[in-house]
């Protein structure tokens, strides 16, 4: 159950996850809203899924709270788990398990990024999805928490204030990057408002689902902040990158990429699933790991990890 059923990492998820089914006779359906992701829309999704009769459910988090209390409470006679984004603490106890990325460990690679290309620190800006989705609000405090050098108490949820020279603009995060239309707009409105911005990471890859889009709309900006010497830096966290995004990197339109491996979240997700459907014991968390591209530039090359 997708966030979002047209957005490229749950293509792959779903591609990942029929692959891995139809090898062992079975079918992995790839259900969730198709044209953004809301909490409600997912709900109205899931409440149709469980009347499917499925053997399992692998569920990737809105809003954990407000789905515990609508459509997750029909979900008892499927063996539900998570995937990508985990129900919250108060709600984890409804999954069988998780798949995915540890978010907040993924939110401070994110910020190591951050500090390898401005090691002095600087103004930072995040580009995020919905406030109520669990795996960016993990990425979110992950990032600060690496920049602050410290998880420090009573600070979660908190903006980075000059903590080891890192702070955010009082705009950010900026929200809701339903579509990258949507997440074009307010990163372009921002950008060209403000010569302040040092550093602008992405929790997910809205900018550059179209590179060509990316490349129009926010090139010529970027290429006027070049001339000033105020241009920001770039990290993304995304799928892995087709050619296209690859090609953006080698251009320098992004400095950095930090992937996941989507395919395998969806294979993944189905051998839990399976298991669970035997009645097989499964792992609390079963973690994919993660891939570094890097640009540089200023000669053109790129780095992948």
């Amino acid at each position: 159950m997708a966030k979002w059923s047209n957005h490229p990492f749950f293509i792959q998820a779903g591609k990942g996850c029929a692959e891995a089914a139809q090898a062992e006779g079975d079918t992995c359906l790839l259900l969730g809203p198709p044209d953004s992701s809301h909490f409600r829309q997912q709900n109205e999704v899931m409440e149709q899924a469980l009347k499917m009769g499925l053997d399992g459910l692998a569920l990737s988090v809105t809003n954990s709270a407000w789905l515990a209390e609508h459509a997750l409470k029909e979900a008892s006679q499927t063996l539900l788990i998570t995937f990508d984004s985990d129900l919250g603490p108060h709600e984890r106890h409804l999954r069988k398990g998780y798949v995915g990325l540890d978010n907040l460990a993924f939110g401070k690679e994110l910020g190591m990024l951050a500090q390898h290309f401005r090691p002095q620190g600087g103004k930072l800006c995040i580009l995020s999805g919905n406030p109520e989705d669990t795996n960016h609000q993990e990425r979110i405090e992950g990032i600060r928490q690496q920049l602050r050098g410290q998880a420090e108490k009573g600070v979660a949820g908190r903006q980075l204030r000059g903590e080891k020279g890192w702070s955010e603009l009082a705009r950010c995060p900026l929200y809701r990057a339903a579509n990258q239309n949507d997440a074009l707009i307010k990163l372009t409105t921002l950008v060209a408002s403000s010569n302040q911005i040092d550093v602008i990471i992405s929790t997910g890859s809205w900018l550059i689902h179209q590179a060509e889009l990316y490349r129009q709309q926010f090139g010529p900006l970027l290429a006027r902040q070049e001339e000033k010497a105020v241009r920001p830096t770039i990290i993304i966290a995304t799928p892995e990158p087709g050619a296209a995004q690859r090609a953006l990197l080698d251009d320098g339109l992004v400095q950095a990429y930090l992937s996941m491996e989507s395919q395998e979240i969806g294979r993944q997700s189905y051998r839990m699933m399976k298991r669970l459907a035997q009645g097989k014991p499964v792992p609390e968390k079963v973690l994919v790991d993660t891939h570094l591209h890097l640009s540089n530039p200023l000669q053109g090359t790129r780095v992948d990890r």
